[in-house]
């Protein structure tokens, strides 16, 4: 799926389903905010509860039904990306 992409406070991100699967795959899956590149690069991420079905083509179907408000507010609870398995952090 292509990214999403909207402009908040004047930054343009990318918006994109994470490939990284909890034990809640059912319920959830990760959001991930990426603005920049290299190594100014910034990544945000968050847990989005869809609704509806379940699987990797449901994930990019709701998120592709999230309108612009509503990807906005997730962006708004998401947190640095730094140290997030979604974003490849490995301990």
């Amino acid at each position: 799926m292509p990214a999403r992409r909207i402009t908040i406070e004047g930054r343009e991100w990318q918006v994109f389903p994470s490939g990284f699967l909890t034990q809640y795959v059912a319920d959830e899956f990760g959001l991930i905010f990426v603005h920049g590149h290299g190594s100014a690069r910034e990544v945000r991420v968050t847990r989005y509860s869809p609704v509806g079905e379940t699987g990797a083509s449901a994930r990019e179907a709701s998120l592709a039904a999230l309108d612009d408000a509503a990807l906005e507010s997730y962006f708004r609870m998401s947190q640095s990306g730094e140290r997030s398995p979604e974003a490849g952090y490995h301990a």
